[in-house]
């Protein structure tokens, strides 16, 4: 009872137990029976001696007569104990640490999804979506709505085919992209997997929620083909042949982003019976010329990689210089299309529009 008495840090002004006479504190235990014999230490007072102003006890514990004892109540209220400054300061660099990893953990998402490449296909679908409008009354609070939504499946198709690719190539990343979250680390491959299937599960989740078959049939062909261009799997694996991915580019870039969401907003938004249209027919054509380009640009910086794990793309064929001068010619032939077209309408605003774009190309291509 003395030791807990003496680590006490209780200040004795305060302390409910003890009653004081100047500086020196006393405390007299409680009478109990041991075996039927009373306690040696009944009758006995001990006091301890203390500072002024704080309770400290000393080695030398003397014996006083004038002793009271207080015992326990159930009134008695200990006081209130406060955390010190170095308890709080722990408590904030555990904050800070959390903050910190979660930060982290997001902008590794964020490179893990290819942002640049999810933000063309969602500019792209947008705009390939509004060419069903034939008239300023089908812009309708209602019609935006129906034209966000498919926008959901898209982006989760998307974050599949990136994810799946990753999954796939995280050798050859270790040699082209180190810095990319498999390659480097900070995804495992399990954490990658899990955000395949998620993604693959909830954009056709989302697509049949929508009713709309060409939804369906969209997801379907895109999982397939971005399974088939990237996993190592028998009759796939597509990417290590040029011809194949040429054909995966078609569809993913050119075909699928355009087509069914034209046709969802032509049917199930607007109400209109699905037919295909010349500006349906030139924004595929256009789009797929370009994502051809690109795809074979994309694998330029991926040459060492490629070849050294055996993957036949089109750079590794014919060489980073033939296919970056090839590349330049299809994309300079699909604006010129666009320019042609936009300038021959019918509609004032598409040609101004349009001779605006193309005079602005080319002053920063002479440049």
């Amino acid at each position: 009872m003395l030791q807990m008495l003496a680590i006490s840090s209780f200040s004795p002004k305060y302390h409910p137990y003890v009653q004081h006479s100047r500086c020196v504190k006393t405390h007299q235990p409680p009478a109990t029976h041991i075996h039927g014999v009373l306690n040696s230490g009944q009758g006995k007072k001990y006091a301890v001696k203390c500072s002024e102003n704080s309770f400290y006890p000393t080695n030398k514990i003397t014996e006083r007569n004038d002793v009271v004892y207080k015992p326990f109540s159930n009134n008695d209220h200990f006081p209130a104990v406060t955390l010190q400054d170095g308890y709080a300061s722990k408590s904030e660099d555990g904050y800070e640490i959390s903050k910190n990893v979660l930060l982290k953990k997001l902008n590794a998402l964020y490179r893990f999804i290819y942002p640049y490449a999810c933000f063309g296909h969602l500019i792209a679908t947008t705009s390939n979506s509004l060419l069903p409008v034939e008239k300023l009354a089908d812009l309708t609070p209602t019609f935006f709505i129906g034209l966000l939504k498919p926008l959901v499946p898209l982006l989760l198709m998307h974050i599949y085919g990136a994810a799946v690719n990753q999954v796939a190539d995280v050798e050859i990343d270790k040699v082209n992209k180190p810095y990319m979250p498999l390659a480097s680390g900070e995804f495992s491959m399990e954490t990658g997997i899990a955000i395949a299937w998620i993604s693959a599960l909830m954009a056709l989740a989302s697509a049949i929620m929508l009713r709309s078959p060409p939804l369906v049939l969209g997801v379907i062909v895109w999982l397939f083909i971005s399974t088939a261009y990237s996993a190592q799997l028998p009759f796939l694996r597509w990417k290590g042949n040029s011809f194949l991915a040429a054909v995966c580019a078609v569809f993913m870039c050119g075909l699928i982003p355009q087509v069914p969401f034209f046709f969802h907003v032509q049917k199930y938004v607007l109400g209109r019976p699905m037919e295909v249209t010349k500006p349906l027919m030139f924004a595929s054509a256009f789009m797929t010329c370009i994502s051809v380009a690109i795809a074979f640009v994309k694998d330029l910086h991926d040459v060492e990689g490629d070849r050294e794990h055996g993957i036949q793309t089109l750079s590794v064929i014919l060489g980073k210089e033939k296919v970056l001068w090839l590349s330049v010619y299809m994309l300079s032939t699909a604006y010129g299309a666009a320019v042609l077209v936009g300038a021959s309408s019918s509609f004032l605003l598409s040609k101004l529009v349009t001779l605006y774009y193309a005079e602005y190309l080319l002053i920063h291509f002479v440049r």
